[in-house]
């Protein structure tokens, strides 16, 4: 039996996501996107974006939002 494992940028931006969510949608992509690219490194934002690219298929929504606002995404 094989378990999935979440990368930890997935599992990072998650969490990140989460500390956001109470707030007004745009605020928390805004915040989100601001708090990556701020402490992220660059080969965390770039695994983040190409995880996205795979599908993201276990990432918040709120996660994916921010990510459109890195940027490595302009």
């Amino acid at each position: 039996m094989s378990a999935i494992t979440t990368p930890p940028h997935v599992r990072m931006a998650n969490d990140i996501s989460r500390q956001f969510q109470h707030r007004p949608q745009e605020e928390a992509v805004a915040a989100v996107a601001d708090h990556i690219r701020r402490f992220w490194a660059p080969g965390l934002r770039a695994a983040l974006l190409v995880y996205i690219e795979q599908g993201g298929d276990r990432l918040d929504p709120l996660a994916v939002a921010a990510a459109a606002r890195l940027p490595e995404r302009a």
